[in-house]
């Protein structure tokens, strides 16, 4: 068959497992569905079993890529939207947003080195709990692998997704602010949407953490990248 078929082919079934997934999340609000998750392995499954070649599959799906940059600038929007909780809850915010970005460093710092990972993965890791088109910016600034750092991202939000609950009943975090801090700053996307589940108010500062943690991680990637050398 042509490229052009595979290729067209390879958009459509991108498109539609990702919008399939995301419907049976929100019906079901099982883990398994999470677009995030089971959307990569139906899309890698197919292409495996059909034989898809590569550069075909990312000749019609590479540009989606391209759309993490408008992506970026909506992020302004949960800002406007919730300046009055930002002018309620200065400290909170700002503790949870310098906290996530520093422990997220440090933490990713040390894992990389405790399992003696080659540097170039090192600086692909260190940006992973910030939102993709963050890590992928922070990540090239980092001197990192910016397809490492997507795919990192995904696993930690996943991981996220899954774990907060029974972290925050272990380490006792009954706050909403709390929670959704924890969850913003951590576990990006991915996190956010666990706390709009857990509740509005957690949403709401799991946003705005992860907003900022995203824009200061851009921001300050020269200057940590110097300190994580």
């Amino acid at each position: 068959m042509s490229n052009l078929f595979w290729a067209v082919l390879s958009f459509v079934i991108t498109v539609a497992f990702y919008y399939l997934f995301k419907t049976m999340y929100r019906r079901t609000r099982s883990f398994w569905f999470t677009p995030l998750l089971a959307g990569p392995i139906a899309v890698l499954a197919l292409v495996v079993v059909l034989r898809i070649p590569l550069p075909d599959y990312f000749q019609y799906t590479h540009w989606l890529v391209t759309l993490l940059g408008p992506a970026t600038i909506a992020f302004a929007l949960p800002i406007y939207r919730q300046r009055q909780m930002i002018v309620r809850y200065p400290l909170t915010l700002v503790a949870g947003v310098a906290t996530g970005l520093v422990l997220g460093l440090v933490s990713n710092w040390g894992l990389a080195h405790l399992l003696g990972m080659p540097e170039v993965l090192t600086r692909s890791l260190l940006p992973r709990s910030v939102s993709t088109p963050f890590a992928i910016l922070a990540s090239a600034n980092f001197g990192g692998l910016p397809d490492i750092t997507a795919l990192m991202v995904v696993f930690t939000g996943v991981i996220g997704m899954l774990c907060c609950e029974p972290i925050f009943k272990l380490v006792r975090v009954r706050t909403s602010h709390g929670r959704g801090a924890g969850l913003g700053s951590s576990s990006h996307g991915a996190g956010t949407a666990k706390a709009h589940e857990i509740g509005q108010e957690e949403g709401v500062v799991s946003s705005l953490t992860m907003v900022f943690v995203g824009i200061l991680m851009v921001l300050l990637s020269p200057l940590f990248a110097q300190v994580f050398a």
